[in-house]
Formats: structure tokens, C-alpha cells, sequence
């Protein structure tokens, strides 16, 4: 009892020290109408910082304060379009109700202005890259664009080459990412619901969504979800898929990731909801299906028969990179007879000397390969392709060599290794996957690999993405959307949108059906 009062009151103790190191404002503060208390303010907020700038402007009789933040915004552009202009001698004096009206009309240049009568939403603009001009004697504040922060430019994205399509991907800026997908999508009902998360960081974040597309639930879900996320800081995208995803502990993602805008085009297209980040080029898309990382959008530009076969081997090597340790091991050491007799032989013969079992053969090759894959991704790009190639090389010789691991275990890693490359979405799953597989092939066999195959199978069903099942079209059955499921139909055979994201039955067609006749 006495641990929980104490625990009790060292939280009250820690909750009065976060409100006394608070220096924001509690509520809505007016903008005083002396220059000199308004920089007071200022200072007192903003701590003094030295990147914060200060100009006083004289402007008829008046004295006009200039704030901005230097590196946020566009120095060069204040100067001509804001400064400048006011600093011209023919002005006229007007009484304190229009000088407001008068300097927005008629002496600044920029094409975003507006105004408030707070402090708040004038520190939010400052500290979001805009300019804000205190006039003194008046009670008002004039805000205007001038955003001008170095991003990166519009790049190809290093996580979905393609050899067909768009090669442009996002880049860290929110509204670079925004007119992107703007230029894919010409369409008004095209909407971006702006909103700020992050107590410290204030990032701020785009919902987009196609009006009359969208499914309604989906988005009320993912609105409601968002207005939860009560946290300091929001730094990148992952920090919200962690908030709204709906299994934590689960191995696949239920919120997916993309860097192109090609690709979130078309997904907004079919129903679902974009959440854009500012400084991150990785864009979140809901739901998100268990089918979406077979697929890739290099499918819709090449021919529908090579696109289908594609994806058949997309599958199997999915299927591979998951079962074929298992299936070695469980090979060797229980299920001799449905081996050849004379790779049986061959692979009698390679194992002989060597000290470990199949199992942990297995292990130290994958567990090898895994610490050569993050070692070529955190390194840099020069000396990492060289670590992760010569690496593997020279450690697999030297391996065999040395009697350490088997010729047959380095080609099993190696496919293995190999086919994983191919679902990049789930690839954060398939070594854990991979570890279960082998523990059970070596306790029972192929029977154990049957058992544990069928309870993922069952998780997936299990699974559900902001409502929709995560092994849609499959389970549940959907005929109409298996035509772009693990085969891809031609485009002109996809009319409809898929069945469990589109709520709307009017807009469940995309095009009209037309047949084709042979003399066409």
C-alpha cells in the first residue's frame, strides 16, 4: 500500500515539473498593440534562439516588426516581396481599422497572405517557414508564405526500381508530395485533410482520399485512429503506422509504405486512404492487403500474360525463400525416401566430417547471410555492395572448405537468400518465419511443416486491415477481384474496383463494359 502512494505521489511530482518547464501559452493570447511587448514575447517564447530574425520596418508613422525564421524561410523573397514593398515612400495614412487591409492589398507581393489576432497562430506560422509582420498600434498580425527550406529533389526511389513507368518518387517535402500525386489525379473530388501531430514537433500530415471513391468507414476509421495519436514527437511515417495499425504483434504489416506516386495514385483510385507525412518520402496507404506484396506496378504497364507469369514466380519464390530449409532438413532427416536415390548419395557424401546437424547448418548459414544483409544496408553504398558479395562468397567457400556447412546447405541458403528479394513488403517476417519452419521440420517432419503452415494460414484469415480481411480476395472468396490477384487480367478485363474497399455501389465500376468483336 505504501509503495502505491509513493508511486502516486512521484507522478504528481513529475506531471507539476512538466507544467512548470512549460513556455506555452495556455489558451489564446492577443497580439499586444506595442511593438516592444510583442518582441518581449517573442523572445520569451522563442528562448532568444539565433536563427530567429527581427526586422523593424518604418512604415508611414508607424513602426512594422518583420519576424521569420532564418533557413525556414526564403530570405531573398522577404526582401523583394515583403521589406521592399514597404519601405516605398507613396503611402498614404490610414486610420488603425484598414492599415491591415491596405498593406495586404497593396504593398506585399506573395501569394500567400492572411492574418491573425493571437500569438499562437502566429509562432505556429513562424515556425512552419512563414513571415509575420506586427503592425504597431494594431492588435493584428499579417502572416505570408515564404517557405523556402532546401529539400531534396524528385528522385528515383531507391526501394522500387522499375524498368517500365514512372521513374519520379517522393521526396521529404509534404507539398512536393502533395502536387505529385496532384498531376497523377486531376480530379476536384481529389481532397488532402491537413492536421498537426506531435506536442513538440508539430509535423504536419495529410489525409487524401477521392471523394465519392473513398470508402466512408475506412476513412472515419483512419480519422478517428489519427486523433488518438497523443504523443511528443512524430519524425517519420513509421511513428503513425505504429498508432493505427491494427495487429501490433503480428508478423505482416497491415499498413503499407510506398515511395512512388504512381502507385499511391492508383490506390487512392481504388478506394483507400493516403496519409502523407512531412519530412519522410515514404507514404502510408490503408488498408492494406496481403496480396499487395506480390504485386508491383511495373504488372499494369507490361503485357498481361508476361505480367501473370511473373507473379506466379513472385509466389513460388515467396514459398521458397519461407519452406526450402525446411524442407532440406526435414528431407535429410526423416523423409529419406522421397529423395533421389543418387542425390541422396551426393548429399550423403558432402555432409561426411561435418560436425553440426542439418538444423544447425541451417541456422548458422541463414543467421550469417542476415548479419551480411545489414551489414551491406548500413554501410555505405560503395563498400556495402562489396561486403555483402565478396562476404558471402569468401564465406561460403571458406565455410565449405573448412568442413564447417555442406555444398548442399550453401545452394539451399543461397535460393533461399535469393528469392527473398522478392516480396521486399514481408521480407521483415520471412526470417522468423523461416526459424519456426526449421524447428518444426526438425521435431516431426513434413507433418510438422503442414502444422505450422496451417496455423499462418489461420493468423491470416485471422488478420483484418482498418476492416477489411487481410487475405482478401482469397478469404473471403471475392471471383470478381481475383482478375488482379496472384494472376493479372487484362486491363481491360479490370471494370470494377475491388469489392471489399469500395463501399459505394455507384462507384464500384470504373469503366463501362464494352465487348470487343473480332472485326475490331
Amino acid at each position: 500500500m505504501f509503495n502505491k502512494f509513493n508511486r502516486f505521489l512521484k507522478k504528481v511530482a513529475l506531471k507539476d515539473q512538466i507544467k512548470g518547464n512549460d513556455n506555452s501559452f495556455k489558451g489564446k493570447t492577443r497580439i499586444p498593440t506595442n511593438i516592444d511587448k510583442v518582441t518581449s514575447i517573442l523572445n520569451s517564447v522563442l528562448w532568444e534562439s539565433s536563427d530567429f530574425e527581427m526586422r523593424r520596418v518604418k512604415f508611414n508613422n508607424r513602426i512594422l516588426l518583420v519576424t521569420y525564421f532564418d533557413g525556414l524561410a526564403d530570405t531573398q523573397n522577404i526582401s523583394k516581396e515583403v521589406i521592399q514593398p514597404l519601405m516605398m515612400d507613396d503611402k498614404k495614412t490610414n486610420p488603425d481599422n484598414y492599415i491591415i487591409e491596405e498593406i495586404k492589398e497593396k504593398y506585399l507581393y506573395s501569394a500567400e497572405i492572411g492574418d491573425s489576432k493571437y500569438i499562437e497562430n502566429c509562432i505556429d506560422s513562424l515556425v512552419s517557414g512563414d513571415t509575420v509582420v506586427f503592425v504597431e498600434g494594431v492588435s493584428e498580425a499579417i502572416l505570408v508564405g515564404s517557405k523556402g527550406f532546401e529539400v531534396r529533389k524528385i528522385d528515383t526511389p531507391d526501394t522500387e526500381t522499375t524498368i517500365r513507368g514512372s521513374k519520379e518518387g517522393f521526396n521529404e517535402s509534404l507539398r512536393t508530395n502533395i502536387t505529385l500525386i496532384r498531376r497523377r489525379i486531376k480530379n476536384p473530388n481529389l481532397v488532402f485533410e491537413s492536421m498537426k501531430l506531435g506536442k513538440q514537433t508539430n509535423t504536419e500530415i495529410c489525409i487524401a482520399y477521392i471523394n465519392g471513391i473513398v470508402n466512408e468507414d475506412i476513412l472515419k476509421t483512419v480519422k478517428r485512429r489519427i486523433k488518438k495519436v497523443d504523443v511528443d514527437a512524430i519524425l517519420e511515417s513509421g511513428y503513425i503506422e505504429d498508432f493505427i495499425q491494427d495487429s501490433t504483434f503480428s508478423l505482416f504489416p497491415t499498413v503499407g509504405n510506398n515511395e512512388k506516386p504512381d502507385i499511391v495514385a492508383s490506390k487512392l483510385l481504388e478506394g483507400r486512404v493516403a496519409i502523407i507525412t512531412d519530412g519522410t518520402p515514404f507514404v502510408l496507404t490503408v488498408p492494406y492487403l496481403f496480396i499487395e506484396s506480390l504485386q508491383t506496378s511495373e504488372d499494369y504497364y507490361s503485357r498481361s500474360i508476361l505480367s501473370m507469369i511473373i507473379r506466379i514466380l513472385r509466389f513460388s519464390a515467396l514459398l521458397i525463400s519461407i519452406l526450402l530449409p525446411a524442407l532440406y532438413v526435414a528431407g535429410v532427416n526423416f523423409h529419406k525416401d522421397f529423395i533421389p536415390f543418387e542425390l541422396l548419395l551426393s548429399i550423403s557424401a558432402s555432409r561426411e566430417g561435418i560436425p553440426f546437424s542439418p538444423l544447425t547448418e541451417s541456422i548458422l548459414m541463414l543467421t550469417a547471410f542476415e548479419f551480411l544483409k545489414e551489414a551491406g544496408v548500413r554501410m555505405p553504398r560503395p563498400s556495402g555492395q562489396a561486403v555483402s558479395i565478396v562476404g558471402a562468397l569468401i564465406l561460403g567457400e571458406a565455410a565449405v572448405n573448412a568442413g564447417f556447412v555442406s555444398n548442399p546447405m550453401i545452394i539451399v541458403v543461397a535460393l533461399t537468400a535469393i528469392t527473398s528479394f522478392l516480396a521486399l513488403p514481408i521480407s521483415a517476417a520471412l526470417p522468423i518465419m523461416r526459424l519456426v519452419f526449421l524447428l518444426s521440420a526438425n521435431v516431426v517432419g513434413f507433418l510438422g511443416i503442414l502444422f505450422i503452415l496451417l496455423l499462418f494460414l489461420i493468423h491470416l484469415c485471422s488478420l483484418r486491415s482498418f476492416g477489411v480481411p487481410y487475405l482478401t480476395p482469397i478469404s473471403p472468396l471475392i471471383t470478381k477481384d481475383l482478375k488482379d490477384s496472384f494472376i493479372k487480367a487484362p486491363m481491360w478485363m479490370m471494370f470494377t474496383r475491388p469489392k471489399s474497399i469500395i463501399s459505394n455501389q455507384d462507384k464500384y465500376y470504373r469503366m463501362k463494359i464494352n465487348h470487343i468483336k473480332k472485326e475490331d
